[in-house]
């Protein structure tokens, strides 16, 4: 309830209420001016009046001794100096003379309020006081997070005057809240900087110097000094051990922010310990305060959950003996309920007591917390082969209490146990035939079709199962189609003798002509083309045993994923379980990270979540690079396209895939960079490419030819034609010995331009912890086609001006296939921001020509770059001409056209 006192404030206006403010702003007595300011900045500016009229009386008052007048004065210039920059600039000397003030109170907070001003004007001023304050026994405590804010505003000028070198110097302090404010200030501009001069420069003597202050500062400066100490790598098991011992006890610390820091830096810490029984040891001093963290809210429990989640997929005893801590209770909010259920691990030993837990959660009114629990007993029966029979026995008695949604997940669940316990519990088939009647969720029907199918020699009425589902084939979902169609033929190879003939030939009939899914079609020919001309061999192909499956959460692979999520506890990425480039909308590797290994270690799923792809699998632009050659299983002829031979005076080309008539383009291919010879044993391979937001980035192959872990990797770029830099820099980039790492460097056109004859080369230095930070240097062309920018489009009639008026050019002939087609050239360079100017009508018998614009980036106005390639169909020759503005496009566009054209 406002008081009397306050409800004068915030009256409503009336006419002349400014001018009477103005008036008592300007009053000698020093308690009206205070009062005066309260209204305009407490009252007007808290229900949002516009009281920037008053700027400059309300700057005026800032000349005074009172610290509560100042403090109103610069809350008022915070709200209000980015509408008014020009009389912004009348605050500067009061912010100077007050950054000098004996008053150590009103030095911090000039200081602060000068960070906090975002205006240009203002924070040319605020280097010289910032200096000062940096050395400020009292203030550099704020001064060192004014640097940070600085950063935000203007990184050039923390980077001119060596800002970054003082935050560094300020990490020696005798203050713990001077070291953690630096530690917090050095890790946001490393967040934002591509400079490798930006990070915090972590070494044995750096480290001992913030695990002494963690023990004074405020529980937020010791999260800040955790989450900066949990990127640092120990060398060897003693300095890992010494860093563990003194963050143990913050496992004891009130706030939860503070345990989930420390657990993450001794998590990390245990990944370079070599003795097994040590880190057991280690590991369940962590159990105590994780359970303590699920008697806390049920927010705090659900996000520790999420981080248990992952650390039990590392070292899965952590919590064996503490299974109880997970059972759901009942005013537990279903958001944590669902969750305890992913995370419970049971044993051989309490498998019992988990079953009858699960058995209850069963028995629930949510539909998605009961089909959780469902899943749940089937992950016990896979992950515990001691426990299958038991677990059947609990899906048995959940399918007998007839509730639809239970019986369906019932019959996913089992499937999933007969392909881990192939020919072992058939007996039950039976049960679940009993149930067809009630199933209508896709993945239950495929679920028991697949069944019928595996089991089709055992089951005597197989034939009449599988034709009740035929009836209504052709209004099923794709996925029940595709397996109907597979059970289908399983049931004709199990029983040649007395095989549904007719039963065959309906479900191929369906699969191919009345349908208008392309797989289930080409499914349904394949199996075709098999049955009928070796049906030894379709057995061969279609009845071969598959792999046993296995529960991801008890049985993950220790991927470099995985690792990167455990430097993530604490996070909105262990809560997402996702890595932060997916997720945050303005991290610079946004798009695409690849992380993990080639070779014999699996690489990550494209959604950045815990998902297996295929062994050595590359990515450009989205979709596999220089895929197998294809064989039409119809009539056996190889779909790739080949390049034909050279003529003596032109480049002969085949463009057309031979199927589809589709243009194709050849991207450029992966090289390399560094050898490991030059790189002391990093051997670096890669190449530019265009990613999926249409921005460059350096698709790169890190291998570790040594005996040492490798990390911690930088990237420069030398000045050059096209601007590029790093967006920022690498993440969890450790190169095991003898080992790749695949990666995405998300590039920028925010570097340094060269002169202005343009030129494809890009020089580049990388710096790691490798031979004590040694940088090591490689040159790269850059394909043009990765950089070229979107807005490359002109109309023909602006064409036809450049073109004009262009004063470099390139011209040369390539010989074309008859396949090639001027609209298959515009589509396909459509995707690579080289854009068709005039739509055109070809005509077989005449020349005909493309004409074609794009621009590249740069400093300079006049980036446009113009292309015409004529078609001559009666010689079989393209001739392709370029022209620019600025020396070296010309020639670099027809390399680039040549290139995707030839593959050359």
């Amino acid at each position: 309830m406002t008081s009397r006192s306050d409800a004068r404030y915030f009256t409503s206006q009336k006419k002349g209420e400014v001018a009477e403010w103005r008036d008592e702003i300007h009053d000698p007595d020093r308690d009206k001016r205070k009062n005066a300011v309260k209204k305009a900045v407490i009252a007007a500016m808290t229900v949002g009046k516009d009281v920037s009229m008053l700027f400059t009386d309300v700057v005026n008052c800032g000349q005074t001794d009172s610290v509560e007048l100042k403090k109103l004065v610069y809350l008022y210039l915070i709200n209000y100096a980015k509408t008014q920059p020009d009389l912004a600039i009348l605050a500067v000397n009061t912010f100077v003379k007050d950054s000098q003030d004996p008053n150590p109170l009103i030095r911090a907070l000039a200081v602060r309020t000068m960070g906090c001003i975002r205006v240009s004007k203002i924070i040319e001023y605020l280097c010289d006081p910032l200096h000062k304050a940096l050395l400020d026994p009292y203030v550099r405590k704020t001064a060192a997070i004014c640097v940070a804010k600085l950063y935000d505003a203007g990184p050039e000028m923390v980077t001119e005057h060596g800002f970054v070198d003082h935050l560094r110097e300020l990490l020696d302090d005798s203050n713990p809240m001077v070291v953690a404010n630096s530690v917090a200030a050095l890790a946001e501009i490393r967040e934002k900087s591509c400079s490798p001069d930006s990070t915090v420069g972590l070494d044995s003597k750096v480290v001992h110097k913030l695990l002494a202050a963690l023990n004074e500062c405020t529980e937020w400066g010791q999260v800040f000094i955790l989450d900066t100490l949990s990127s640092y790598v120990s060398q060897g098991d003693q300095g890992a051990e010494r860093v563990i011992e003194r963050v143990l006890p913050r496992l004891q610390h009130a706030n939860c922010a503070v345990v989930l820091s420390a657990v993450k830096v001794i998590v990390v810490q245990l990944e370079d310990l070599r003795d097994p029984a040590r880190v057991q040891q280690l590991v369940r001093k962590l159990a105590p305060s994780l359970v303590t963290l699920l008697s806390a809210e049920a927010e705090i429990q659900y996000v520790a959950l999420r981080n248990i989640n992952l650390i039990i997929q590392k070292y899965p005893d952590i919590l064996k003996s503490e299974v109880k801590v997970f059972f759901c209770k009942y005013n537990d909010p279903i958001f944590v309920k669902q969750e305890k259920i992913e995370t419970i691990l049971a044993t051989e030993r309490n498998i019992d007591q988990v079953l009858l837990e699960f058995k209850e959660y069963s028995k629930e009114v949510d539909v998605e917390f009961v089909k959780k629990a469902v899943q749940a007993i089937g992950r016990c029966a896979i992950s515990i082969e001691q426990a299958a029979e038991r677990c059947i026995s609990v899906l048995l008695e959940l399918i007998e209490t007839k509730v639809n949604y239970v019986v369906q997940e019932s019959i996913v669940v089992i499937k999933h146990i007969f392909r881990r316990y192939p020919n072992q519990y058939e007996g039950i088939i039976e049960c679940l035939c009993d149930s067809l009647d009630t199933l209508d969720e896709p993945e239950a029907k495929s679920s028991m079709i697949w069944i019928i199918g595996e089991y089709a020699e055992r089951i005597d009425n197989a034939e009449e199962l599988l034709e009740a589902f035929l009836d209504t084939f052709l209004e099923e979902t794709p996925e029940v189609q595709l397996q109907l169609l597979t059970s289908t033929v399983k049931l004709f190879l199990k029983k040649p003798a007395t095989g549904p003939q007719i039963l065959i030939q309906n479900v191929l009939h369906q699969a191919t002509i009345e349908t208008d899914n392309p797989d289930l079609r080409d499914r349904a020919f394949v199996y075709w083309r098999l049955l009928s001309s070796d049906p030894e061999s379709a057995k061969d192909v279609v009845l071969a045993m598959k792999p046993t499956i296995r529960d991801d959460l008890t049985n993950s692979p220790q991927t470099e994923l995985l690792q990167g999520f455990l430097r993530q506890l604490s996070t909105l990425s262990s809560i997402y379980h996702k890595l932060p480039p997916l997720f945050v909308p303005h991290d610079p590797l946004r798009t695409r990270l690849l992380y993990g290994q080639s070779g014999e270690t699996k690489n990550t799923g494209l959604d950045g979540s815990l998902t297996n792809l295929h062994e050595n699998q590359e990515i450009v632009s989205g979709k596999k690079a220089n895929p197998d050659p294809l064989v039409d299983l119809m009539d056996g002829t190889n779909l790739k396209e080949e390049k034909l031979g050279n003529s003596k005076n032109a480049d002969t080309i085949q463009l057309a895939d031979p199927v589809t008539n589709e243009f194709r383009l050849f991207y450029p291919s992966e090289s390399t960079l560094l050898s490991a010879d030059k790189g002391a044993g990093l051997e670096i391979s890669g190449v530019i490419m265009r990613g999926e937001d249409n921005l460059p980035c350096y698709s790169l192959k890190l291998t570790n030819h040594t005996s040492v872990h490798i990390d911690h990797f930088q990237f420069q770029f030398n000045k050059n034609s096209f601007m590029l830099a790093p967006c920022s820099q690498l993440q969890y980039s450790k190169v095991a010995p003898n080992e790749s790492f695949r990666c995405l460097l998300r590039l920028s056109f925010s570097g340094s331009s060269s002169e202005k004859t343009a030129s494809p080369w890009l020089q580049v230095a990388v710096k790691s912890s490798h031979q004590c930070g040694e940088v090591f240097y490689f040159n790269d062309r850059v394909p043009l086609e990765s950089v070229l920018l979107p807005e490359g489009r002109l109309e023909y009639e602006k064409f036809v001006q450049l073109w004009n008026c262009a004063t470099d050019e390139y011209v040369a002939q390539c010989q074309m296939s008859e396949l090639l087609t001027p609209e298959a050239v515009i589509r396909a360079f459509d995707s690579l921001n080289v854009f068709a100017c005039s739509p055109a009508s070809f005509s077989e018998s005449d020349n005909s020509s493309v004409y074609l614009s794009a621009k590249a980036p740069g400093p300079h106005e006049e980036q446009w770059i113009l292309v015409k390639i004529t078609f001559t169909s009666t010689v079989g020759y393209l001739e392709i001409s370029s022209r620019s503005f600025i020396k070296g496009y010309a020639d670099m566009i027809y390399n680039s056209l040549r290139r995707l054209l030839l593959g050359l």
